[in-house]
Formats: C-alpha cells, structure tokens, sequence
C-alpha cells in the first residue's frame, strides 16, 4: 500500500510556523509531503516546490492550507485542478469571500486544524 499524500500550502522552513509543524506532523504520521513555498527550497530536508501544480504527484490525498485568506483565494482553481480528496483550511486561512468562491468552484473544503486531524497537536512538535 502506498503512502497517502499531502501538499502543504505555505510550508515555512521557520520551526514556530503553523506550516512547518504541519509537514513535520505528516511527516511523522507517514504522509509522502510535498512542502509548497515559492522562496524556500527546502522545508524539513524535503524538496519545496513554487506552486501546487508543480508538485509531481498524479494524484494528492490531502492538501492542507496555511496562508492568508487573501493568497488562498488567488489560489482555489489550482486546487481544484489537483482534484485532492480533502482540503484542509487551517484557522486563520479562511475568510467569507473565500469560502463563497469556493463553494462557486464546487470545492468542499474542511475548517479545521489539519495537525489535529493527524493525532498531534502544534505544542507537541518543538520550534527549535
């Protein structure tokens, strides 16, 4: 069996970043992540890709957002395009205008903490 897959939106090579902690959670919970951040080459020793359409997965499971409102926004057709099977927006990376264009593009999304929904929480991953 395959590992399941996640992209995690607005990965951060800086360990007190809610988008750090959610690659080193996945990572811990046997995710294959793909960390997506157009000025960091590398996030947690993994290769860090510019965009979602550049991650070189045929098919992602989960892709799981930590950005503000007004960057997701600019970025709901490019995940609706990747046709993931869940996409997590994360407190704080959601606003009105956003959860009505994406219900507009059809995309149900989950608010919630996707380090929870892995069985961890952001205090048990330390930022050093």
């Amino acid at each position: 069996m395959s590992k399941p897959t996640v992209a995690i939106l607005g990965a951060s090579t800086d360990r007190q970043k809610y988008g750090n902690k959610a690659v080193r959670a996945h990572l811990a919970r046997g995710y294959n992540v793909f960390p997506v951040n157009p000025s960091a080459e590398e996030v947690e020793g993994l290769k860090s890709y510019p965009t979602l359409s550049e991650v070189p997965a045929e098919h992602v499971n989960r892709i799981s957002v930590y950005l503000p409102p007004q960057v997701g926004i600019a970025l709901l057709e490019e995940i609706k395009e990747k046709n993931a099977d869940e996409v997590w927006f994360n407190p704080g990376s959601e606003s009105e205008e956003l959860l009505a264009r994406a219900e507009e593009l059809g995309l149900e999304l989950i608010l919630a903490c996707s380090i929870i929904s892995v069985g961890m929480t952001p205090s048990d991953l330390p930022n050093t």
